[in-house]
């Protein structure tokens, strides 16, 4: 699942408020080159919307914005195939593990790195990107945690993608800009996949 996540670069993250527009979502991601998506709690319709994809062949549905132990029991039994939580929650990070469900808790300091590796694990989200120093940031950890990789979320676009992808600790970039509310709302799935599309050729260079 980390090799394809990494082979895609891109992790669409979706707040969707229609579970019946999770199969045309899929559709216009996988048909514009990504097919995986980190489906929000953020909406009621995210639970359901993760339980309709998560038998979908070829497609990697996770669930973002996890915030207790509760959430990633609902989201496992809905099939999600990995979580993503915005802080370090550590009663969350520990059921994840004991459960063999993935997890990539958001960290933003060198402590919080800290106590991702107390935890063992490798990989962690970091949010919220942009605001906390960006791919600067990121450069400036990667001397001291140099065994530590990330995917970074929060205000990555097509105008700071690159920069980020460049970082050898990069795993993959989170953004939401190609499965805005609006369009998934106006039922503008070209529109995501056109988008789609010109994330995932820029990501290719």
């Amino acid at each position: 699942m980390i090799e394809k996540i990494q082979s895609l670069r891109i992790v669409p993250v979706v707040a969707i408020e229609s579970a019946d527009d999770a199969g045309p979502l899929a559709d216009a991601l996988a048909g514009g080159g990504l097919p995986i998506a980190e489906i929000t709690l953020r909406t009621d319709a995210g639970l359901a919307a993760i339980s309709s994809l998560a038998d979908r062949a070829g497609f990697l549905v996770g669930a973002g914005t996890v915030h207790s132990v509760d959430q990633a029991k609902q989201v496992a039994d809905a099939g999600a195939k990995f979580v993503v939580a915005p802080g370090f929650n550590p009663k969350t990070v520990q059921w994840c593990l004991d459960n063999a469900m993935p997890i990539f808790p958001g960290v933003s300091s060198p402590t919080d790195l800290e106590t991702a590796m107390e935890f063992g694990l490798k990989i962690v989200k970091f949010f919220p990107a942009e605001q906390i120093g960006g791919a600067r940031m990121l450069k400036a950890l990667q001397g001291p945690y140099g065994d530590m990789r990330f995917i970074p979320t929060g205000g990555i676009g097509l105008d700071n993608l690159s920069s980020y992808l460049a970082l050898p600790s990069v795993v993959a970039c989170g953004g939401s800009w190609m499965v805005k509310p609006e369009l998934l709302r106006d039922g503008k799935f070209d529109e995501v996949k056109r988008l789609t599309s010109e994330a995932v050729a820029l990501a290719s260079k």
